[in-house]
Formats: structure tokens, sequence, C-alpha cells
């Protein structure tokens, strides 16, 4: 099944053209003007645990910026003039990437930016919550939204380190974790398929459940027994040959079981969406679910079937709290991330591969923050965690984009 591919809008023509232009001048307005003539600025190459060791890449501040600007700006006039058409989405991507390698240029000025690392712990940073967006996409393809992600996701980080702490096996902890997850989507697959009650309403009754009840067993049993609270964690398997790659082998194949599954669970959801019968039928009931009963599908089965499933990779987004992270159970350590992914999953177009990118800008985001404390760069963190929001809220508002969720989504379904 080919997809259609999009050409965008006279209007959407224009608003990205603009937007190519106004960061091209920023990039020279603010980025170029403020750094010294013969500043360089050096991005180290080698994260932690690579062989190959390659020499740092040193560019001239001032002239890379300027070559930046330039292009963004000439992409810019030639969208505003005659457009990219069907590729305008790369080139929106491009720029996008150009404005922020020349705020990394900028920031790291005279100073010396482990480049790589930092892709390398965006993407750790990043797993959570592309895990909490593809649990949003399952349930939100078939029509029921789940803003109860953040409390599933709270459930198997708790169940995850319960039962591996007693089992003593982080395995067995994380399919304790997989399960809880997927025992709070039926609860509110019912709640919200069978007894129709307002999805919204159901996904936050869940949520609040989901944080008292793990704050209390955290308090009364994880505290006072610290033995309940060691569930271990899943080990690194660097895969021979492909983790000694210079650059891609440390930030790709060097990791934990999360990061291999999260890899593997977008693909075959992407595949399973968009290029087999399973999927049409699945998205067709978030889409018009009256014409799909018509046909022959079983619409509140494949809710319960979608919701399930979200919520067993809520469970499993947060298991890698504990087993995958950490290696124990603190009150409300997801923070929010369940949220965050649903954020994720509405920038990304309610597609897994959209969602992971998104996803990698918010771990990216988090991870720079972090990052320019250490370079001593004036400007506030939370500016930096908000980006992704604001680039959220303009995808929404189809200046750059145009989001299409479900047309279905979160309309209860009643057979006639």
């Amino acid at each position: 099944m080919r997809r259609e591919v999009e050409v965008v809008s006279p209007t959407r023509q224009r608003g990205m053209g603009l937007v190519f232009v106004l960061l091209g001048v920023a990039i020279w307005l603010f980025f170029a003007r403020d750094v010294d003539s013969q500043a360089l600025t050096t991005f180290g190459l080698n994260p932690g645990g690579s062989k190959t060791t390659l020499p740092d890449w040193v560019i001239q501040s001032q002239p890379a910026l300027n070559i930046l600007a330039l292009i963004c700006t000439a992409l810019g006039a030639y969208q505003l003039a005659r457009g990219f058409r069907r590729y305008a989405n790369w080139f929106l991507a491009a720029v996008v990437g150009m404005f922020i390698f020349g705020f990394l240029t900028w920031a790291a000025s005279g100073q010396s930016l482990n480049l790589v690392g930092m892709l390398d712990a965006s993407l750790g940073r990043a797993v959570p919550i592309v895990l909490a967006a593809l649990s949003g996409v399952l349930s939100e393809r078939a029509g029921v939204v789940n803003i109860a992600i953040e409390g599933m996701m709270l459930a198997g980080a708790l169940a995850a380190t319960l039962v591996g702490s007693v089992a003593g096996s982080p395995w067995i902890g994380l399919l304790a974790g997989v399960a809880a997850g997927g025992v709070l989507g039926l609860i509110h697959g019912v709640l919200s398929i069978k007894y129709r009650t307002d999805q919204i309403i159901s996904g936050v009754v869940i949520n609040i459940f989901a944080g008292g009840l793990t704050a209390f067993i955290s308090a009364r049993f994880l505290q006072p027994f610290q033995y309940l609270n060691n569930p271990g964690i899943l080990r690194q398997w660097p895969i021979p040959l492909l983790s000694e790659l210079p650059i891609i082998g440390p930030i790709l194949f060097s990791h934990n079981f999360f990061v291999y599954a999260m890899f593997m669970l977008l693909f075959v959801l992407q595949i399973g969406f968009f290029y087999t019968r399973w999927g049409l039928r699945y998205r067709s009931v978030g889409e018009h679910p009256k014409a799909a009963d018509t046909l022959g599908i079983n619409v509140y089965r494949t809710r319960y079937m979608a919701v399930v499933l979200s919520g067993m990779m809520g469970g499993f987004a947060g298991a890698y709290f504990t087993v995958g992270s950490v290696g124990r159970f603190d009150e409300f350590m997801t923070a929010g991330r369940g949220f965050i992914g649903l954020a994720a999953m509405i920038f990304g177009n309610w597609t897994p591969f959209g969602a992971f990118g998104a996803s990698m800008l918010f771990g990216f985001a988090d991870a720079l923050a972090a990052k320019l404390a250490i370079l001593g760069v004036p400007i506030p963190s939370f500016f930096l965690l908000m980006t992704p929001y604001v680039a959220t809220m303009i995808v929404l508002a189809g200046v750059v984009g145009r989001g299409q969720m479900p047309a279905a989504d979160g309309q209860p379904y009643v057979k006639e």
C-alpha cells in the first residue's frame, strides 16, 4: 500500500518560506554577529565506549555561521518564489537542523563540545518519550484518546521494581511492568468503550489513581524495606562489530534491551499501520468506525485491543526508568514524560517515525539544557526546554505543517 506524498498548499508554502528566511536572519543576527571573528569551535567526535579515535572537528565560528545564514535565507527565498512542493518538509528539517548546528557553533565558540556524546545523551533521554508517544499512537489510531500514559508509566515502573526485586530478576520485573500497564489500559478501555465515559476524564482518573497508589506503596513498603526496591538493571549489550563503528557505533549499537526494542517497535508499527491489511483495518476504526463496522470489522474489539496494547507500551516505557536506567523506584519519577510523549505524538502527526523524530527533539533539548549550563551560555535552561512545545504549537497552528489526527479520535462508538 503506497502512501501519497503530500503537496503543500500555497499558504503553507509561504509560511514555510518565511520560517526559512527568519531562521537564516536569526543565525546571522544573534549568532554570527556575536562571535569573535577569530574564534574557533571544536566539536568532539569520540563518545565514551568508542574504540576508534577520530580527530576533533575544528571550524571557524563566524564564517561557518555566515554560510549557514546564507543557505537558510536562499532556501527561504526559493520557497517563497517557487516552492519545493513535494520535498518541502525535507527542506524544513534541513533548515531546522542548520539552525540547531548554528546555535551549537555559537554556544561552543572558543570552547569544545562533544557533539557525538550529546547525541548519545539525547537518545538516552528520548527513549521513554518515544515509547510514551508510541503508546499514544497505538490508542489514538483506533479512536481512543489516552492521556493516562503517565499513570501507566508510573504503574509499570513500580511493578517492575517490586516484582523484579522479589523475583531477583529485572526481566521478570519488566514483564510485570508491561502487565501492569496493560491492566490500566483495560480499565481505561472498559470506562471509555463500554460505559462511554469521557475519555479525558477516564485518563485523568487513572493518572490520579496510579500516582496515589504508587506513592503509597513506595512510602509504605519500598522505603522501609530497601530489598524490595532493588530489581537490578538490564545491562548493556554492545552488538559485535557494529558497536565498534566510529560515531554511530556507541550511539546506536551499545545500549540495553530497551533501546533495541524501541527501534524494532518503530519499524514494526510503521510497517504494520501503513503497509498491511491489519493496519488498514486498525486505522479505519479511528477514522470512520461506522463504515468499518459496516464492512465487518469489530470496532469494539479493535478498540479494546488498541487501549490494552497502548497500556502495555506505557508500562514498558515506565519499566525503563527502573530496570532500564536507575535500578530503583522513586515517587513520580516519570516526571511528566507521559504528557511529553503525547506532545511528541501530536508533533509527529500520529505516526511512529514522526513521533520518534519529535521525541528526539525533546530529548535533544533536555540534553542541550544540561550541556549549556557547563559551557556557561547566558540562556536560561527553561527557554531551551520549552522550544519543542513551541514547535508543537506551530505545527498545530498549521504554519509549517498540518496535524492530521484520526477523524473519530475521542468519539465513543455506539453500534446501531
